[in-house]
């Protein structure tokens, strides 16, 4: 670090306007949205006779393997050149990756898309997470991190529902020429209102340092408990449907459960770090607060319904689960976010923020997997009863994180 303190550093300018930081959340909206509506409407690419049910494996993974292996690169060059070109460049490369494939007209070449999508993704994702965290004072993380994912929130609510739209109205080319034009004026927006951010001095990093940063509890913490919420969530999304149809819920019923869990998640988040920004809620405390909600919702979906173990059957228990793993997934990722922006030194804040989505996209792979290996072993049930015994364990861990007001020194 240079001999200004941290401090200093990171009040250098005036906190943005909500009119420069919006722009931001709307790239959250794009990427959520992106993946999500592509994602939900496969199945009839499938369907079609254009793939079998591995390619359709291949074509979900596409996207999240882009992400997974490219977010720690963009978020390092994100401090070297500074967030905004990258939100920027990620931006219009998602825009030109959607806009391709209309170009093209050939329903073979949606895999390449999608890959494409991916790496475009990993560029603006934390590029715009490190831009939250660089334009809003600390003590107002909370807040800015919950609205940035409640956009995100939306993305994911609305993605299946109008993905499935436009490819009624117009095949693949008309929903992916709307993600071009929806992420090229983004792009647009974001360039004119969100500020410059010029990278920040900082001193030479070793890759001892950099292990040291990513295994020190700061990071650490908040990244499992951000990992097990995406598990919670991408579990609900994909299996309570499951369980729904197990007793008997037409698949209407259970797309309004899903839509439900995810529109609890939205609304919650602005409120959890709204309640932490104003001292309501501690990190530890509410990240373990939240898992464990999390983890009660997946208890009760792995025994509600059937003999009625719980006292709620079908529907009835399908909906308290929802809300339960929503609202839990809704305390976490705010209080995550803003705790891993306090804990990172600004001029390392892009490397942080990939390395913490990449912990999130492994809980976003890694939960489904180990509910359907459960599942597959033995019941649905057993599943999503493993799935609640991890999160429960991970709460005490995540529970010691002390709720930081400004970046501590960077190493």
């Amino acid at each position: 670090m240079s001999t200004r303190s941290v401090e200093e550093v990171a009040c250098v300018a005036e906190p943005a306007s909500r009119s420069q930081v919006v722009p931001l959340f709307a790239a959250g909206f794009v990427t959520a949205f992106g993946a999500h509506s592509v994602a939900a409407s496969l199945g009839g690419f499938t369907e079609s006779g254009h793939a079998s049910l591995l390619a359709l494996g291949l074509l979900l993974a596409v996207y999240d393997g882009a992400e997974v292996l490219l977010k720690p690169l963009f978020g390092a060059l994100a401090d070297r050149v500074g967030p905004r070109p990258v939100l920027l460049g990620g931006l219009l490369a998602f825009a030109a990756a959607s806009a391709g494939f209309v170009a093209a007209g050939d329903a073979g070449l949606v895999g390449v898309a999608r890959l494409g999508q991916g790496a475009a993704a990993a560029a603006f994702s934390p590029a715009a997470g490190a831009l939250v965290a660089r334009l809003q004072p600390a003590g107002r993380h909370g807040r800015a991190f919950g609205r940035y994912g409640a956009w995100k929130g939306l993305g994911y609510t609305t993605g299946p529902l109008l993905g499935g739209i436009l490819v009624t109205a117009g095949g693949y080319r008309l929903l992916f020429a709307t993600l071009s034009i929806l992420a090229a004026a983004v792009a647009a927006w974001a360039a004119i209102a969100v500020p410059a951010t010029p990278p920040l001095p900082k001193a030479r990093q070793t890759v001892a340092d950099l292990a040291r940063r990513l295994t020190a509890p700061g990071f650490v913490r908040p990244t499992v408990a951000l990992a097990g919420a995406t598990a919670a969530l991408s579990v609900g999304v994909g299996f309570l449907p499951v369980a729904g149809a197990r007793d008997g819920l037409a698949p209407l019923a259970t797309g309004a459960v899903v839509s439900l869990l995810a529109a609890v998640a939205a609304v919650i988040q602005p409120w959890a770090g709204r309640a932490r920004d104003a001292g309501r809620i501690g990190d530890g405390p509410g990240m373990a607060a939240g898992l464990s909600l999390a983890a009660a919702g997946l208890a009760i979906a792995a025994v509600a319904g059937g003999a009625g173990v719980t006292g709620l059957s079908g529907v009835a228990g399908l909906v308290v689960a929802a809300v339960a793993v929503g609202a839990g997934a809704g305390v976490v990722t705010p209080l995550g976010f803003a705790h891993l922006a306090a804990s990172t030194p600004p001029e390392r804040l892009g490397q942080t923020m990939g390395a913490a989505e990449v912990g999130r996209e492994l809980g976003d792979a890694g939960g489904p997997l180990l509910v359907g290996g459960l599942a597959t072993a033995a019941a649905l049930g057993v599943g999503l009863a493993g799935l609640a015994v991890v999160l429960a364990a991970a709460a005490p861990l995540v529970a010691g994180a002390r709720t930081l007001t400004r970046p501590e020194a960077a190493p």
